[in-house]
């Protein structure tokens, strides 16, 4: 018998654990204009980032690209592979660890400039969790929750954020609709009409195929992707049905020089 999916088995809701914890992300100030100095100038250290903006789905919800997020992802890489990591929490299917603890300073403006431009948010946000994340298990191994597109949060207030670091994977992360209800987003309202729907079907009908999601499926419909680029980072409602575009080739390697290493966070508008 199926176990019923309820919105805690679908969201993989992610608690203060992993070393970076209620910080505010302010918007944008002006920068004072610069005096001339006598002091030489120093290199920059990144190329500027580049915001895209993209609406999916028949509700347009906003999704932000960022690339060149981090002016440094090759140090990223070599911390994390100076880290210990640990078995995720609530249904990821993967591992995860501690961030450098200037993370959030170093992509702070690039993020405050997406709350503002692309979601139109110019108050604070508050950070809920932010860690290393890396994908491990193998196909044959994930649960039913791990093979279904899936939301972090009902609240509209919530962000999410994938960080990709890893230069040559282009798995990304692609979002989906409901076949049967059209649901795209599952706010508090929708959240228990929606899986009683999702629960039938599963009850009914054969068990997902036990492999990670990499296009539509029977009971879903592949509405938008995002293609993994090394320093991209990808934003976008928690509320949103999405899910990790896995290849069936992917490296799952619990190696972070190797594996499919990324940064996840999550955020609280005010």
């Amino acid at each position: 018998m199926t176990k019923p999916i309820s919105y805690g088995a679908i969201g993989w809701l992610y608690g203060n654990a992993w070393g970076i914890r209620q910080h505010e992300l302010r918007p944008i100030e002006p920068k004072p204009a610069h005096t001339k100095s006598h002091q030489p100038k120093q290199p920059r250290r990144m190329i500027r980032p580049a915001i895209s903006a993209r609406q999916i789905g028949t509700q347009a919800q906003p999704l932000a690209i960022v690339d060149n997020f981090h002016p440094d992802p090759d140090a990223l890489r070599a911390f994390a592979a100076t880290q210990a990591f640990e078995p995720g929490r609530n249904h990821y299917p993967g591992l995860r660890a501690a961030l450098p603890p200037d993370y959030l300073a170093e992509v702070g403006p690039a993020l405050a400039a997406v709350l503002s431009g692309v979601f139109y948010h110019n108050a604070a946000a508050a950070l809920i969790d932010a860690s290393y994340a890396m994908v491990t298990t193998p196909a044959d191994r994930l649960t039913l929750a791990q093979r279904l597109p899936h939301v972090d949060a009902v609240d509209p207030g919530r962000i999410a954020l994938v960080h990709y670091l890893s230069p040559e994977s282009r798995d990304g992360t692609a979002f989906y609709r409901h076949r049967a209800t059209g649901t795209e987003t599952v706010d508090a309202a929708r959240a228990a009409d929606y899986y009683a729907r999702l629960n039938a079907e599963l009850a009914q009908g054969a068990p997902p195929a036990r492999s990670y999601i990499a296009g539509p499926t029977p009971l879903f419909e592949q509405i938008a992707q995002v293609e993994a680029r090394y320093n991209r980072a990808v934003i976008y409602r928690s509320a949103s049905l999405h899910s990790g575009v896995i290849a069936s080739d992917t490296v799952l390697s619990n190696d972070p020089l190797l594996g499919r290493l990324t940064i996840t966070a999550f955020l609280l508008l005010d």
